[in-house]
């Protein structure tokens, strides 16, 4: 399979002045073994401590479940690392900026420190396009089975591509897994005339920036190199280096930079996908210790109350009564899964399961507080009424609401948030190292395809910094509104547009296959991810699990 990408040609690249194949330090391959041991020993010691300070005791299979669980997710970080590193050290590579070596350590370092300082708003983004049914009964064989089937796909597909050596995208593989788990859900469960087994207005929302990466990144690099060139003015700018001489000190530092900007950025924004699929897991397993988030202080209760009073009023002033609480849950799953959070009844059933949830609350005195048998259910509704506030606050003029009210809906939305959508720490550390681990090994192949098989010539120092600059602010922007976006189609493209750009012109078969690429990810993860979900569902409901 890896033949069938193009050779460069002739006149397209010097691959003799890039040295891609110097041998690893036994000391570097020594501390990258331990600290691999040290990320899985430190998770589950993670695991192991929380449980104990809850009380929670895990039996011995599902520990071992647990753990297997977290090195298929941890695993899938890992992949994303090596397979996405390429875009941010292909061109300090083959700028000569940097040797190889030490491009894709230094990438590991920076991906590591990205995922650390993340704000951990594009966690959640990707579990929202989850199935209700399965996120509210994840610790179930079903929302098991989800879990494994969607990061065994992602992981499948991510390997089969970076095999051939093509830049695909690991967010883009993620989210097309997550909507065939939904679809198949929705077939098997709910018939196939509906379609509540996805949030199409979530995932409209994340495709729209999958789809527009790459002309994003294609026409933004243009300008970028076009704007370089005159603002500049500096004709080194726009030379290829000459064997293996590193480029002026002015511009090797640019180059450093841009390629310490993508990988942040991608750490920032990758690094998050993995953190809300670890969670549920986490929820599934040991859901006392991490079905709500007990680091919040006593002191935050009064405002919780009160906030959840407030938007009560709201929704009782637009008409609705409360329905029976026997009754609540049913009917805010049914609309929340629908998306008819509008009618009477579901604001009824919000004011019923908002009401109850903060008199648990300020009964316990603090999430810390709830005893372990009262958890799940607690974390259940507070995630029914999250859902249902969002929908209503997301179109207030549909759903009759004034701009205060809301502001009050959304006040309550966010404290909500913070006792159910939360990383702990730990689950950061080993994000951050499976990630920037991965981002040193299996490199090359990717790395041959973005500095060599784009554009007809050797890439220029003003090529690489233009793709760079364009992917690093488009990722961090996407980070800042919590929308995942893909780095690989960013950056590839954007090299296509420097060349472009530069008059160089691109090699026809190459992009010929990343677009097959890019068009494939969505469909082929879906049934992949699909058929391992009903394949689970199966051995689960035959008893063998």
């Amino acid at each position: 399979m890896a033949s069938t990408l193009v050779a460069p040609t002739e006149s397209s690249q010097s691959s003799r002045a890039v040295d891609l194949d110097r041998p690893a330090h036994p000391i570097a391959r020594l501390v990258f073994a331990g600290l691999v041991v040290a990320c899985f020993a430190y998770a589950g010691v993670s695991v192991f401590r929380d449980t104990q300070q809850v009380g929670e005791q895990l039996a011995t299979g599902v520990f071992l479940f647990l753990g297997l669980a977290l090195l298929i997710a941890l695993g899938f970080e890992f992949v994303n690392g090596f397979h996405d590193t390429a875009n941010a050290v292909a061109t300090v590579i083959y700028t000569n900026s940097m040797p190889a070596n030490l491009a894709v350590m230094w990438s590991g370092f920076f991906n590591f420190l990205g995922v650390m300082l993340s704000s951990g708003a594009v966690a959640y983004s990707i579990v929202t396009l989850l199935p209700l049914d399965l996120i509210l009964n994840v610790g179930s064989g079903a929302g098991f089975a989800m879990i494994f089937a969607l990061l065994l796909a992602a992981v499948m597909w991510n390997l089969a591509t970076w095999y051939v050596g093509l830049p695909n995208s690991s967010s883009h593989t993620l989210i097309g897994s997550v909507l065939g788990v939904g679809l198949a859900n929705q077939l098997l469960h709910r018939g196939p005339g509906g379609t509540a087994g996805v949030d199409w207005s979530q995932a409209t929302k994340v495709l729209t920036g999958l789809w527009m990466a790459p002309l994003i990144g294609f026409g933004a690099a243009m300008l970028m190199l076009v704007t370089l060139r005159a603002v500049a003015r500096n004709p080194v700018l726009m030379q290829a280096p000459e064997g293996d001489a590193p480029p002026p000190r002015g511009i090797r530092a640019l180059l450093v930079f841009t390629c310490t900007a993508v990988s942040f950025s991608h750490g920032s924004n990758d690094g998050q996908k993995g953190m809300g699929l670890i969670m549920l897991i986490l929820i599934g397993c040991a859901p006392t210790a991490y079905a709500l988030n007990r680091t919040l202080p006593a002191s935050e209760t009064p405002a919780f109350y009160a906030s959840a009073t407030a938007a009560s009023r709201v929704l009782a002033s637009n008409g609705a009564a409360a329905v029976p609480l026997e009754r609540a849950r049913a009917v805010l799953v049914d609309a929340v899964s629908r998306r008819t959070v509008t009618s009477p009844a579901a604001y009824g059933a919000a004011i019923a399961l908002s009401r109850d949830v903060s008199r648990r609350v300020a009964s316990y005195g603090s999430l810390d507080r709830v005893p372990a048998s009262a958890t799940p259910n607690l974390r259940n509704d507070m995630y029914l009424v999250l859902d249902a506030t969002r929908m209503i606050a997301k179109e207030p003029t549909k759903a009759g609401l004034s701009e205060a009210e809301a502001d009050r809906l959304k006040d309550y939305q966010a404290r909500l948030e913070a006792g159910t959508r939360y990383i702990p720490l730990w689950v950061k550390v080993a994000v951050a190292l499976a990630l920037g681990l991965g981002t040193m090994v299996g490199w090359k192949r990717i790395v041959v395809t973005v500095g060599e098989k784009i554009g007809k010539q050797h890439m220029t120092y003003g090529m690489g910094a233009s793709a760079e600059l364009v992917a690093a602010a488009t990722i961090l922007a996407a980070d800042r509104f919590g929308l995942p976006v893909s780095t690989t189609h960013i950056l590839s493209s954007g090299v296509a547009g420097a060349s472009v750009a530069s008059g160089m012109g691109l090699q026809r078969r190459t992009l010929v296959q990343l677009a097959a690429a890019w068009l494939m990810t969505l469909p082929v993860a879906m049934l992949l991810s699909g058929a391992l979900y009903w394949l689970l569902l199966q051995l689960v409901e035959g008893g063998a699990f």
